[in-house]
């Protein structure tokens, strides 16, 4: 189908006319993408009033474990109950890696209400636009991902090599720190190229794609793109990673950190709002000479509340930033990464930078949230951002700290900002407190479903032994 054409049921049978089976697949709360593969006779049946997906998918963990604390949407007292899953007709695509397989994404709804599961990530996103649209409004949004590589030496695959070595023993792709070079992907040429052109045949086009500091490391931005699409899009690259990299038995990995003593995977969220028209809000025509910091100076009333809503609201949301364990691994000093609520103009240490004129066109003023890692989920980390954003847009909230200064280190003196949290339980028990922007932005059933869900998290991990345990007590204690 042609770019932004609307598909519609009536068209399905010519579409699919030279198939026979369709596969469909929904984005769960952490970001993995569960699905089926149905025919095609039973996809047309079903194009329009959806069908029974099994709710389970909502009350188990990324291992397929159910909760501990068994949480509301699906448990064993409702029987993990069937939700309604209907299909996004407009997210149709083929997956090139699969002989062109038809594929559509699908949302998640209450059989009985007939309203968006709280749970459901591409429904979380959704409502929120559909609030900001009743204003005029609408948001665009990019996504840039780093991700590790590895291939087990034997051509076998790195999860067999895992069940008889440490992990750090998995070689990498590639050794050494190479970023941005023109020769280190030669090494893997069609596996580099092959991401690369699936990206673009599978509709989640990447913008910039190159090698980054790190042995086997890469990073690809994604096409900039209505908010909705673009976290569509984000989960699809992944899927696309994994997929092709099957083809060649190379593992991808998008942990946050997943080698001590090198750069963690970031995993940086661009956004900006715009009219109906597309016009961007956050710019101001000319420069405001009276503008308190020198930062701000070519950042509009909106582009300030907006500001000030994500800064007041970062404590709060951590957990849909930073949704592991080992994505706090990655949020410490002296790494790149951020650790403190802080923002400044073109300031790459800081939580929030802002791009806006002079070092911009006025239609490209946007914000980079710096917070979030490869593991991040999508949907929920743009969620997070926007409700928090819109929040200081209605309440037209004022800045509520300075600019980080300029060649201040990352948690110094000079980043005098409030600490982001430490560690995925001191973030989750700030996004389940009574009073949290998290409960005020995206309501009670979200906050005690997805906090639900990060606190079994936190429960595996306390229980865990690790090898770093064994290794320094076996003897010493």
């Amino acid at each position: 189908m042609p770019e932004g054409t609307t598909l519609t049921a009536a068209q399905l049978p010519q579409l699919l006319e030279n198939d026979t089976r369709v596969k469909l697949a929904g984005v769960d709360v952490d970001g993995m993408l569960r699905g089926k593969v149905i025919s095609k006779k039973k996809f047309l049946s079903i194009a329009e009033e959806g069908f029974g997906f099994c709710s389970v998918i909502f009350g188990w963990d990324m291992h397929d474990k159910t909760y501990a604390r068994e949480l509301k949407i699906s448990n064993a007292e409702n029987g993990y109950r069937d939700l309604l899953a209907i299909p996004d007709l407009n997210s149709f695509r083929r997956i090139p890696w699969e002989d062109n397989l038809p594929f559509f994404l699908v949302s998640f709804f209450d059989p009985d209400t007939k309203e968006p599961v709280c749970a459901c990530p591409r429904g979380l996103l959704r409502t929120l636009l559909d609030r900001m649209r009743t204003k005029g409004c609408g948001a665009m949004a990019g996504a840039e991902y780093e991700f590790f590589t590895f291939k087990a030496p034997d051509g076998g695959s790195p999860a067999a090599f895992l069940q008889h070595n440490l992990p750090q023993k998995l070689p990498s792709l590639t050794e050494g720190m190479f970023g941005y070079s023109l020769t280190r992907p030669l090494q893997n040429k069609d596996y580099y190229y092959d991401i690369f052109d699936s990206c673009e045949a599978f509709k989640c086009n990447i913008e910039g794609w190159h090698t980054e500091s790190g042995p086997g490391v890469f990073e690809a931005a994604l096409a900039f793109d209505e908010i909705a699409e673009m976290a569509d899009r984000a989960s699809l690259f992944k899927l696309t990673v994994k997929g092709v990299s099957t083809k060649y038995g190379i593992t991808p990995c998008f942990m946050a950190k997943p080698r001590q003593g090198l750069p963690g995977n970031s995993g940086h969220m661009h956004i900006s709002i715009v009219d109906t028209a597309g016009k961007n809000l956050l710019a101001r025509e000319t420069k405001d000479e009276d503008a308190e910091w020198d930062d701000i100076a070519y950042l509009s009333d909106v582009g300030r509340h907006f500001l000030a809503g994500l800064l007041e609201g970062l404590p709060d949301i951590m957990p849909m930033l930073a949704p592991t364990v080992n994505s706090y691994k990655r949020l410490v000093e002296n790494f790149w990464a951020p650790v403190t609520v802080s923002w400044g103009l073109e300031h790459r240490a800081a939580s929030i930078r802002i791009l806006t004129p002079p070092t911009c066109k006025a239609g490209a003023t946007r914000f980079e949230v710096r917070v979030p890692g490869a593991d991040t989920n999508a949907h929920l980390a743009l969620s997070a951002i926007l409700g928090c954003g819109w929040r200081g847009v209605e309440k037209k909230l004022e800045i509520p700290c300075p600019p980080l200064d300029r060649g201040a280190e990352i948690g110094s003196g000079r980043d005098k900002g409030e600490r982001l949290a430490k560690s995925l339980k001191e973030a989750t028990a700030k996004f389940m407190h009574k009073d949290s922007i998290a409960r005020e932005v995206f309501g009670d059933d979200f906050v005690d479903h997805y906090g639900g869900t990060r606190e079994n998290e936190c429960r595996l991990y306390d229980e865990a032994v690790t090898d770093w345990e064994v290794q320094r007590y076996i003897e010493t204690v």
